[in-house]
């Protein structure tokens, strides 16, 4: 690696490119673990709530309590006889039953049973014997409920034993008392009100049967239904008779044409006129003339026309040619009086079959009106004969006296009922485990800190490079040689810590990463030995790896490598010493060299920022494949941000257990600022891993 590299630090992973941590809330899995940690504080809970309630159960006084059942819809001799009467209350209660299964009791009827109305009887009568009771109090202590259809349980409780038999006693009579005269009442309200619209029934029918009888004597009918079948058949047969009249007068007015015409004509045409054929004396005139024209023709062959006897023939046939004219005019005659008479008698019919249509279109408007009133008057008598037959049946229900409302059972003895100390127990055990599960909870949120990799991984929203597992009595790392030597050579953290730097150069093939900051927002997180450990497995791999001590507040590395700090990195920065003289090969393995701090200056932040720092960083990441500077925490200092912004990233180490999310975000913050890339998360201390077990 050349020494200008370092000026072009990996953007490995930029703070802005991740959301902040989603704040508030928690999952499953954080409930579990709030859980497990405040086990001492859940028990300390239930035990506090458990030994209140026995110590309640064991003071508290007993309390008497009693109950009786009210059956509210019985069926008696009585009211089967009376619910079998139409009409009646009782029949339409039996008829409504089917429907409503569910009980006639509801809310409204509880509240009326335990309101001052019905019990301020009771009270008055308890006063007298029980001074200081009262409505409230009893109401206070008095329960209604209804487990069963039309079935009521009563129960009252009270530390008087006596107090709780005479108030069951009162309260069972008066609801019998209430469900009489609640039935008794709604009889007679109900025969007021029938009562009541009787006379204007009456008065409604009364007059409907006046207008009925004015519309028969105005109009001297009695049924203008009837009245106006009798015009409708009158019409039909005048139609009909004038239809006939108009064929007869068609068929009249043809032949009185035809006659016409064919009188004009020859006497034998004439004669095939069918008014003419049927004319007995025409037809005799017309069979002499025409044997008399035989006769001519015969005696034409024997006599001359100028002869005496065809004379006296010719004049026969004058005569009775005189006689058919006279006849067929006759005959004309008649007709044309025929269908005068027709033509009168259509005019006639006319007339009848037009006053007949007006007199049912008058019947029409007054049966329209009679069959209003008759409608009104059907209606009006319904309601009047409903409500004459609906006081009859109310008269036969209120003569009812039997209570409607029986009881069940007589009243039960007052029992004691004090608390149960298991009862109690079971109670205070719930309870306080609810509350203490509910405590810890909130106790755990409220300590904000961060417990599991989802946590973490939630907050950072970073590459995880590794997991280190917590371990049992080694506080996170090996403070002596020979037990870093231990652990260095046990394989289970040789494979750790491999794995860690494996991610860490795959998080950047194409650009190798030769320096990296290792460092954590709090003191005590692990960071030394996560730079401790990382150095060895990348020398193990092969990689010459410098470990420097920039720890310069309080240094540590070399005693975890067991080397001497008697001259470091700030003897190379502030007195101009050689850097290979304090750059010291590490027992642990041959590639590894480590750098220790050197004396506490007094000003490591000037000695950080100087120009000697820098070029000493680039000359020591030019001369080994990987630098790891183990820096101080993140907050309250700035050494970490000065000496990544010449490497090529921070790798951050994060305690389980003890880091807070609002100091990690902080220090994230402190990045997002600066833009310095951050390569990933180490975190240690996890209790869950069972990372390479």
């Amino acid at each position: 690696m050349k020494a200008g590299d370092y000026t072009q630090p990996l953007s490995l992973v930029k703070i802005d490119q991740f959301n902040e941590g989603d704040e508030g809330g928690l999952d499953l899995g954080q409930i579990l673990g709030a859980i497990g940690r405040g086990t001492v504080l859940i028990a300390g809970i239930t035990i506090m709530v458990t030994s209140g309630a026995i110590l309640k159960a064991l003071n508290e006084v007993p309390v008497y309590r009693a109950k009786f059942e009210v059956l509210t819809e019985p069926v008696t001799a009585e009211s089967e006889i009376i619910s079998s009467v139409p009409q009646t209350l009782s029949s339409r209660r039996t008829q409504g039953s089917i429907q409503s299964k569910t009980g006639a009791v509801d809310e409204t009827k509880i509240k009326v049973l335990k309101s001052p109305r019905v019990l301020s009887s009771v009270v008055e009568k308890l006063q007298v014997r029980y001074p200081d009771i009262s409505y409230e109090s009893l109401i206070e202590n008095l329960s209604i409920k209804t487990n069963q259809p039309n079935i009521l349980e009563v129960v009252f409780q009270n530390p008087d034993e006596e107090l709780v038999r005479d108030v069951l006693d009162l309260v069972s009579k008066a609801y019998l008392n209430y469900s009489l005269e609640e039935r008794q009442a709604e009889t007679r309200q109900g025969i007021r009100f029938v009562e009541e619209q009787l006379p204007q029934l009456q008065s409604r029918v009364q007059n409907q049967l006046q207008r009925v009888q004015k519309i028969q004597q105005q109009n001297n009918l009695v049924d203008p239904a009837m009245n106006g079948q009798e015009l409708a058949k009158r019409i039909s047969g005048i139609e009909k008779q004038q239809l006939d009249n108009q064929i007869q007068l068609y068929e009249a007015q043809v032949l009185y044409s035809e006659l016409q015409r064919e009188l004009a004509s020859s006497v034998t045409e004439s004669a095939a006129i069918s008014v003419l054929s049927e004319n007995r004396r025409y037809q005799t005139i017309l069979n002499r003339l025409q044997e008399l024209d035989l006769e001519i023709a015969r005696e034409l062959v024997i006599f001359r026309e100028n002869s005496p006897k065809m004379e006296n023939l010719r004049e026969q046939q004058k005569n009775l040619r005189s006689l058919l004219g006279q006849e067929g005019r006759r005959v004309q005659k008649e007709l044309g009086t025929t269908i005068r008479e027709l033509e009168a008698r259509d005019r006639v019919l006319t007339q009848v079959a037009d006053s007949l249509k007006q007199q049912i279109r008058q019947l029409s408007v007054i049966n329209r009106e009679y069959t209003n009133i008759q409608r009104e008057l059907e209606i009006a008598t319904n309601n009047l004969d409903q409500f004459l037959a609906k006081r009859e049946a109310l008269r036969i229900d209120v003569a009812q006296k039997q209570v409607p409302w029986q009881l069940l059972a007589p009243i039960s003895d007052p029992e004691p009922s004090a608390a149960s100390v298991k009862t109690n127990l079971a109670l205070g055990l719930i309870l306080g485990l609810l509350l203490g599960l509910g405590v810890a909870v909130v106790v755990d949120k409220a300590n904000n800190i961060l417990y599991t990799l989802k946590e973490l991984k939630d907050i950072t929203k970073l590459p995880l490079l590794g997991v280190i597992p917590w371990q049992k009595g080694m506080g996170g790392f090996a403070p002596t040689l020979g037990k870093q030597l231990q652990w260095h050579k046990a394989e289970y953290w040789f494979e750790l810590f491999r794995s860690v730097y494996t991610n860490i150069r795959l998080l950047s093939s194409d650009q190798p990463i030769g320096s990296l900051v290792i460092s954590s927002v709090m003191d005590a997180e692990g960071k030394s030995t996560v730079a401790t450990n990382l150095a060895l497995a990348a020398a193990a791999m092969g990689k010459q790896v410098l470990l420097v001590d920039t720890n310069l507040r309080s240094p540590s590395l070399h005693d975890s490598m067991g080397l001497s700090n008697q001259s470091g990195l700030i003897d190379v920065i502030a007195n101009d010493i050689n850097v290979e003289d304090v750059i010291k090969s590490s027992p642990l393995e041959k590639n590894l060299f480590v750098m220790t701090a050197g004396f506490t200056p007094s000003d490591p932040i000037r000695l950080l920022a100087s120009e000697k720092m820098q070029h000493l960083m680039a000359k020591l990441q030019a001369t080994f494949d990987l630098v790891i500077y183990d820096a101080p925490p993140l907050v309250g200092f700035a050494d970490t941000n000065l000496l990544a912004v010449h490497t090529d990233g921070v790798v951050l180490v994060a305690r389980l257990g003890k880091l807070k999310s609002s100091t990690l975000e902080q220090a994230l913050g402190e990045f997002r600022v600066s833009g310095i890339p951050i390569i990933g998360v180490v975190a240690n201390g996890s209790k869950k891993s069972n990372y390479y077990r």
